[in-house]
C-alpha cells in the first residue's frame, strides 16, 4: 500500500468506530479517540526499516559543522566503510548546539546506546570507526552517551561513559525547542514521527476547535520569541476574530542580527517541528496558506525546509484535507535578499508582495490588514516551534516553567569571548551569570568579564554588576536590554564598549531603509559622533574638536529623538546600543573624549606610540614609512615621535624590525 494511503487508512481506523485494519489492532489502546496515531505509525514503519540490526553512524552537518569540516568527515566515514566492506547506516543530523566541538560524530551499535565524539576531523575517522564498531569507546574526543527517548526501545548503556545530558554545557539546559536538533535526521519524516511528531496536529484537527486552540496557547503564556514578546495566543485571537474570508500565516525566519543563528539551526536540524507548529497556528486562525520568509544566505536550511514540506505533503500532513479533517494548508518558501529591515513585519509583508521591503505606519496592524490586505499573523521560528509541545502536553506543562511574566524556555546563540560557544536553551528565569559561566564555561584565559550584548542591534549590554539579571522580558528591559531574537555575545576586558556601540551603529545605519528621516539621518549623525571620539588628535582641527565635544553632549538627546520619532520598531530601537553603553560604561566614553585614550587598545587611532631609546639603532625605516613626518632623529641615533603630528596609523610598528616602537 502506498505510504500516503497507508497513513490515511490508519488514521481513519483510529478516529472512527469501524473495525481497524489488522496492522493497527496491536497499537490501538485508547479507543476511537486515540491520538497516538503518528507515533504508532512510526513504530510500524521503524519495524520494517532496512537498517535494523546494523550499526549507525551520524555526522553533524549543520552549517556550523560543515564550516568545521564535517563534509570531509562524512566523506571519510563513507570511504572507510566502503574500503573495509563494513555494513552500517550513515546519516546526517543537524547541530546539537555544541558548536565548539564540531565536527561531531555519533556511533550507535545494535542494542547499545548512542555515543558522541567531538573534533572528529577526517584524519581521525579511521581510528574511531575501527575502535567504535569493534565495541570500544576511545577516550580521545569522547563527549558522552545519549539517553534514549520514551518512544524508543530500551538500550544497554556503555559502562564508564558519562551521559551527554550531564556534560557542563548541556546539564543546565532545558531542551524543548532543540529536543530533536542533532538527534534525528532532518530529512527523515519517519524519525520525527517516531519521537511523537505530528501527534499534536492530529489531536488538534480531530478534537479541537480553532477557538480552543487559541485559548490553550493563550493560557500557556507563550510570548513571541522574535523580540517584542507579544502574547502569541492574543495575536492569534485578534486574527481569528478579524473580518475577512482569507487569512495568512507568516513564519519570520529572516534572522539578521549579528551573532544570531537560532532559526537557522532549528530549521536545519528539525524542520518538521516548525511545519507542525505552522499547521496548528494556521488552523487556529483559519488560514489556508502560509509563508516561510527565510534568508537566502541559509541555503542548507532552505533545502531541508523544501524537503520536509515535500515529505509532509506526500503523507497527507500538508496540502488538501489534512488527515481527512477538512482542513487544508499550503506552505510556500519565500527567500529574502538579506535586508535587515525585512525583519520588521510590515517590511517583510511588502517583500512577500513583491514590493520594496519598507515599513509602513501602524495601525492598521497586520492581524487586521496584512499580506495582500488580509488578516495576517507573523510569528518567528522559535515561537512556532514551541506550539506542538504546548498542544501535545497542555498549557499547564508549558507555563509551569519560567517566571510570572515569561513562561517556557528561550534559545540563545552563545558566542564571543566564552569557552563553550553554541546554541543553548534555558528555562526562563535563568540568570545571565549561569548562561555565561555554567553553560558557557566562563571567559577564556582567565580574563575578566566585561559585558554581554543581548538582543542584537536592538538590544543592549549587561555589565558585570547585573550578571544576575534573569532571562525574563521585564528584567532585561529594566537594565536597558531586551530579549530580542536570542543573540548573546560575551565580551571580556579586551573589548572597547565605545567600539561596540560604533559597530552596531554602523550596522544599523547601513541597514536603514531610509524611509523616515529620524532613522536615516539620526543614525548617521550618531555614527559620525562615535567616529569622531575615536579619531586621533592629530587628524582634527579646532573646529572639529569643538564639534566632537558638542556631539557627545547631545548624543543622549539625539538618541531619544530617534526613539520617539522613527517609523518602525527597528528605528525606534536603533539607539539602544549607544544608550546602553553610555549608561553602564560612561568612564570609557570620558577616556575617549577627554584623555584620548582607549583602555582596551582597540581604537587604533587613540594609541600612543613612542620609541624605546635603548632598542632603537637609528636605522630610519620608521621615519621613512611615517606618512606625516611625525618621527624625527639622526642616522644611527635613537629617534622619537612627535605626538602632535602622529595620526596613530601604526606604520612605524610594521616597519621596525627591532620592536623598538611601542604602543599603549
Amino acid at each position: 500500500m502506498p505510504e500516503q494511503a497507508f497513513f490515511r487508512c490508519c488514521h481513519r481506523c483510529w478516529h472512527s468506530a469501524e473495525m481497524p485494519c489488522p496492522e493497527v489492532v496491536a497499537c490501538r489502546t485508547a479507543g476511537p479517540l486515540c491520538h497516538d496515531d503518528a507515533a504508532c505509525f512510526a513504530r510500524l514503519k521503524a519495524a520494517g526499516t532496512p537498517h535494523a540490526g546494523v550499526p549507525r553512524v551520524r555526522v553533524g552537518t549543520g552549517t556550523c559543522g560543515l564550516g568545521a569540516g564535517a563534509g570531509r568527515t562524512l566523506a571519510a566515514v563513507r570511504d572507510w566503510l566502503r574500503d573495509h566492506d563494513t555494513q552500517a547506516c550513515v546519516s546526517e543530523v543537524g547541530c546539537i548546539g555544541y558548536c565548539v566541538g564540531e565536527p561531531l560524530v555519533d556511533i550507535e551499535l545494535p542494542g547499545r546506546t548512542r555515543v558522541a565524539w567531538q573534533h572528529v576531523t577526517a584524519d581521525k575517522v579511521p581510528a574511531l570507526l575501527a575502535a567504535a564498531l569493534g565495541g570500544e569507546t576511545p577516550a580521545e574526543g569522547l563527549l558522552g552517551q545519549l539517553r534514549g527517548s520514551a518512544d524508543e526501545a530500551p538500550r544497554e548503556p556503555w559502562p564508564g561513559v558519562p551521559y551527554l545530558d550531564e556534560h557542563p554545557f548541556f546539564a543546565p539546559q532545558t531542551r524543548w525547542v532543540l529536543a530533536n536538533c542533532g538527534i534525528i535526521d532532518p530529512d527523515s519524516l519517519d524519525e520525527y514521527l517516531a519521537r511523537g511528531g505530528y501527534r499534536a496536529l492530529s489531536k488538534v484537527l480531530q478534537t479541537w476547535t480553532p477557538q480552543e486552540v487559541v485559548r490553550e496557547v493563550l493560557d500557556s503564556g507563550l510570548r513571541g520569541r522574535g523580540g517584542g514578546g507579544f502574547p502569541t495566543g492574543r495575536k492569534w485571537g485578534l486574527a481569528l476574530d478579524a473580518p475577512g474570508e482569507h487569512r495568512y500565516l507568516i513564519c519570520n525566519a529572516d534572522e539578521g542580527d549579528p551573532g544570531a543563528f537560532m532559526d537557522r539551526a532549528v530549521i536545519e536540524g528539525d524542520p518538521h517541528r516548525l511545519l507542525e507548529g505552522m499547521a496548528i497556528a494556521a488552523y487556529a486562525i483559519g488560514a489556508q496558506k502560509a509563508y516561510v520568509y527565510i534568508r537566502a544566505e541559509y541555503p542548507l536550511a532552505v533545502r531541508r525546509l523544501h524537503s520536509a514540506i515535500a515529505a509532509a505533503r506526500a503523507c497527507g500532513l500538508l496540502g488538501r484535507n489534512i488527515l481527512d479533517s477538512g482542513f487544508s494548508l499550503e506552505i510556500k518558501v519565500k527567500m529574502g535578499a538579506g535586508a535587515f529591515v525585512c525583519g520588521e513585519e510590515t517590511a517583510l509583508i511588502h517583500s512577500i508582495e513583491g514590493k520594496r521591503g519598507m515599513p509602513r505606519p501602524r495601525p492598521p496592524f497586520p492581524v487586521a490588514k496584512g499580506l495582500f490586505g488580509k488578516p495576517t499573523v507573523i510569528n518567528n521560528v522559535e515561537t512556532l516551534a514551541n506550539v506542538p509541545g504546548i498542544l501535545d502536553r497542555g498549557a499547564g506543562w508549558f507555563n509551569a516553567l519560567g517566571t510570572e511574566s515569561s513562561k517556557g524556555t528561550k534559545v540563545f546563540a552563545l558566542s564571543g569571548r566564552v569557552e563553550r560557544t553554541g546554541l543553548v536553551e534555558v528555562a526562563m528565569g535563568t540568570s545571565i551569570r549561569d548562561i555565561v559561566f555554567a553553560v558557557g564555561g566562563g571567559i577564556p584565559e582567565g580574563r575578566a568579564y566585561k559585558a554581554v550584548q543581548i538582543g542584537g542591534p536592538s538590544g543592549g549590554c549587561i555589565p558585570e554588576s547585573h550578571l544576575d539579571t534573569l532571562v525574563d522580558y521585564a528584567s532585561l528591559q529594566a537594565v536597558g536590554a531586551m530579549m530580542g531574537s536570542g543573540g548573546l555575545v560575551v565580551m571580556d576586558e579586551r573589548t572597547c564598549m565605545v567600539d561596540v556601540a560604533k559597530f552596531f551603529m554602523d550596522f544599523i545605519q547601513r541597514e536603514s531603509c531610509g524611509k523616515c528621516i529620524p532613522c536615516r539621518e539620526g543614525t548617521r549623525h550618531m555614527l559620525e559622533i562615535l567616529q569622531a571620539i575615536t579619531r586621533a588628535r592629530g587628524r582634527e582641527d579646532e573646529t572639529q574638536t569643538l564639534e566632537r565635544f558638542q556631539g557627545v553632549v547631545n548624543l543622549t538627546r539625539l538618541a531619544r529623538v530617534i526613539q520617539d520619532t522613527s517609523l518602525c520598531g527597528l528605528g525606534q530601537s536603533a539607539p539602544n546600543p549607544v544608550l546602553s553603553t553610555l549608561r553602564w560604561f560612561p568612564e570609557e566614553y570620558e577616556e575617549h573624549v577627554f584623555d584620548r585614550h582607549c583602555r582596551a587598545g582597540v581604537c587604533l587611532e587613540l594609541r600612543h606610540y613612542h620609541i624605546d631609546e635603548d632598542k632603537c639603532k637609528g636605522c630610519g625605516l620608521c621615519r621613512k614609512r611615517c606618512p606625516t613626518g611625525a618621527i624625527v632623529g639622526s642616522p644611527r641615533e635613537a629617534h622619537f615621535i612627535r605626538e602632535d603630528k602622529c595620526i596613530a596609523c601604526g606604520a612605524c610598528v610594521e616597519a621596525c624590525h627591532l620592536d623598538a616602537v611601542l604602543a599603549d
